[in-house]
């Protein structure tokens, strides 16, 4: 079998090729990608080249690892039927081109325990799966403190705040700068942190990616308060210790998402305790993907590319 997929050959230079797939096994499964998500995290990182050293890492490799198809081909023992969407969040089923991640292609092999069904109605919100997942995965980590400030309003604060709200906690205040993105909040306010004037919040959740951050946070904190990395940094990170010694602060570092996240967040969505809508704003078909990666990485307005594979490459 053979693919389309994206492939990045080197740092901003990104191309789409037809590509040999592996061939399936008794417990994998096949594909047929209708979208996949492109991630302003780890992917924005790989794209400039300033991802940090990671086990498989390497150009050229498929980038990708939110994406949503229905099963083509379901192995004997794969444990999955065939016509089920599911979510895939990535594969590594390339041959010689590293799969880092490898979702972003037209059709996948992947063992069948990798795959996760999902209800019919989510369409092309289940490329937010494992988006959602990471983030309740990181308050799943909270000392019965969920965000009372939250430090950016892209993708993963707004799911950070939407699912801290869902889970009945009081709602969090979220900081955004760039006023393009301020709006959308659902049940909880986002201002400028120039016109913030606390200095007692509790638990403080930073998805901004920014490495210098953590004296402006730690000056913001209560005694025995506690700042959450749930970004993704590129650079190290430092801090001035007397003032984070005066609150006795502490600083806790989110891992990668579980299983169970992704449960807990499929039963928000399904019993509506939260929305996934109004998330996905840029969509562009999958043989237009140079375009798409550039517009996410540039765009503020952008809040979540998908590019859409169902018309074929």
């Amino acid at each position: 079998m053979k693919t389309m997929a994206v492939v990045l050959e080197e740092p901003e230079r990104l191309v789409l090729s037809q590509l040999d797939l592996a061939p399936q096994g008794d417990e994998d499964v096949v594909v047929d990608i209708e979208w996949s998500g492109i991630s302003t995290g780890t992917e924005k990182l790989l794209w400039f080249g300033r991802m940090p050293a990671f086990p498989g890492m390497g150009y050229p490799l498929v980038p990708g690892y939110e994406s949503v198809g229905r099963v083509a081909s379901a192995g004997e023992r794969s444990g999955q039927r065939v016509g089920e969407r599911v979510f895939v969040p990535g594969a590594r089923c390339f041959g010689p081109v590293r799969g880092l991640f490898g979702g972003a292609a037209a059709r996948l092999v992947v063992p069948g325990s990798r795959v996760i069904p999902f209800n019919e109605h989510w369409g092309e919100q289940g490329v937010l799966l494992a988006l959602a997942a990471t983030a309740y995965h990181t308050l799943s980590g909270a000392n019965d403190k969920l965000p009372d400030l939250i430090i950016g309003h892209g993708v993963l604060g707004r799911l950070l705040a939407r699912i801290t709200v869902a889970l009945g906690a009081a709602a969090p205040v979220v900081w955004e700068r760039n006023p393009v993105r301020a709006a959308g909040a659902r049940g909880y306010s986002v201002i400028d942190p120039a016109a913030d004037t606390r200095r007692d919040y509790t638990s403080v959740y930073d998805v901004s990616g920014d490495s210098a951050i953590l004296d402006s946070l730690i000056g913001r904190l209560a005694r025995g308060g506690e700042i959450v990395l749930a970004g993704f940094y590129s650079e190290p990170l430092s801090f001035a210790f007397a003032p984070a010694f005066m609150r006795e602060a502490r600083i806790r570092t989110a891992a990668e998402w579980k299983e169970a996240d992704l449960v807990a967040v499929k039963d928000l969505v399904d019993t509506q305790r939260m929305s996934l809508d109004d998330l996905i704003t840029h969509r562009y078909q999958a043989d237009h993907a140079d375009a798409a990666y550039r517009t996410a990485f540039s765009d503020p307005t952008c809040l979540k590319m998908i590019l859409d594979w169902r018309a074929g490459s």
